[in-house]
């Protein structure tokens, strides 16, 4: 159980007293529990309880921080002295911008879920067991994941500053393959409640596409009109959170936000926005250097408005944070962690059936920058690839590489559905809609196998 009053008294008691210094506690707790499976079996099940106290210690700009992980009054002192000690050994840092005492962190409504939190291993492995059932009667094989975790988070200084947030999380991916075929479908669902996976849709989905996929044909390289299923649009976006909305990349005019604030830099299509507070999303309300979260506009109808901030960038930028302070022992600096795109008028199946000749892609695998100053990422598409023909589909193609420029892709779309999900990829989640994109780079993928 998590146990806020316990949690933050003790928090407060360690800074009550602070001396000469200043001190910040940050405390992460987090309950995960998972099954993985493959070929139809469950071959890992884990239950794992983890905590950390993470403290800094400023003696004026001078820093240390330390990391421990035990929550009772000794432990914590010691981590305490320890990152006490670290910032008598270090130089002074010109950029630390001391701590804050903040007001308290906005309500959210529909982060925890007690049916989450008390999922059993059981109710689990009935899941994958019913998708298992259904692969097998196609002749495919299931593998994935089914999780759920409970997270607990708290910040607590010597300036004031005391915040706290509980939340769960349950995710299930399903791949449903048939090797000998090349098949492969996949697809996710993510809900903070348990309950509102939408496992039967899910199911179908993945082996409805393992299905369509069987013996892919090879498909000539060239500049094609995409349709992007939701997980592909956030695939994307994630990417732009890394190379530009971050408030790091900003103050080092390295991003490709630097010395475009106003100007347009996608179509006006586009409007993605971080913001924690939209119901589907309920994302933690206050950042790990406790400062409150502001709902940003990032682009706004093509124009590049905005990035996030922590204090030290803001400080840097001449600007206020805007919450958005990752754990004191990142290197990565700010960063969005609830991006949402702004949904367009219609159905997603308007996007296919509006196209003469395009291709259907599911997702991508193993994105990554192939050239940052452009935006340019490369990967695969995975997981059930289609021609569509005169708006339907036509044939499964084999898995292609791509090489977008992701705002100039952003530049060419001719559509965006109205339905928005929720995906989620490491520690973000984004609530985004399919679209449709013309002049998409793909070639043939010669590493594939």
């Amino acid at each position: 159980m998590i146990e806020k009053e316990v949690t933050l008294q003790r928090l407060k008691d360690a800074v009550s007293d602070p001396g000469t210094k200043q001190i910040e506690l940050v405390y992460i707790e987090t309950r995960t529990a998972l099954s993985r499976f493959a070929e139809n079996v469950i071959h890992q099940n884990i239950e794992q309880a983890d905590h950390r106290v993470m403290a800094r210690v400023s003696l004026g700009d001078r820093v240390g921080l330390a990391v421990g992980n035990n929550i009772e009054p000794e432990p914590i002192k010691a981590t305490i002295e320890n990152a006490t000690e670290i910032a008598e050994n270090q130089d002074p840092d010109p950029d630390f911008p001391g701590f804050v005492k903040s007001t308290t962190g906005a309500d959210v409504v529909g982060a925890y879920f007690d049916t989450t939190a008390e999922f059993s291993a059981v109710s689990r492995a009935m899941a994958i067991k019913s998708a298992a059932d259904a692969c097998k009667k196609e002749r495919l094989s299931a593998a994935g994941l089914y999780k759920t975790e409970t997270k607990a988070s708290a910040v607590v200084n010597s300036r004031g500053t005391t915040q706290f947030f509980a939340e769960t999380l349950a995710e299930f991916s399903l791949t449903a393959s048939d090797d000998s075929t090349s098949a492969s479908g996949w697809a996710i669902a993510y809900n903070r409640d348990v309950n509102k996976l939408d496992l039967l849709r899910l199911v179908r989905t993945a082996v409805g596409k393992g299905v369509l996929s069987r013996n892919p044909e090879t498909y000539p390289a060239g500049e094609y009109t995409v349709i992007l299923e939701p997980a592909a649009v956030g695939q994307l976006l994630l990417f732009l959170g890394f190379l530009g909305f971050s408030g790091k990349s900003f103050a080092g005019s390295r991003g490709f936000m630097a010395g475009k604030i106003g100007e347009k830099i996608t179509g006006s299509e586009i409007t993605i926005t971080e913001d924690p507070f939209t119901g589907e999303m309920a994302g933690m309300p206050f950042d790990y250097e406790g400062v409150p979260k502001k709902r940003v506009v990032l682009i706004e109808n093509g124009i590049a408005r905005a990035v996030v901030f922590d204090r030290r960038y803001a400080k840097k930028a001449g600007t206020e944070s805007t919450g958005h302070a990752l754990p004191p022992d990142n290197a990565y600096g700010p960063y969005p962690k609830n991006m949402t795109l702004q949904p367009g008028s219609v159905p997603f199946e308007n996007l296919v059936s509006s196209t003469e000749e395009g291709i259907l892609i599911t997702h991508f695998w193993y994105l990554n920058f192939l050239n940052p100053r452009r935006v340019q990422v490369t990967g695969t598409t995975r997981d059930s690839t289609f021609l569509i023909k005169n708006g339907k589909i036509d044939r499964p193609i084999k898995n292609m590489r791509a090489t977008p420029a992701i705002l100039e892709a952003f530049t060419k779309v001719e559509g965006i559905a109205k339905e928005r999900v929720l995906y989620p990829q490491y520690t973000s989640v984004m609530f985004v809609p399919g679209m449709k994109l013309a002049g998409f780079p793909l070639s043939e993928d010669t590493d594939e196998g």
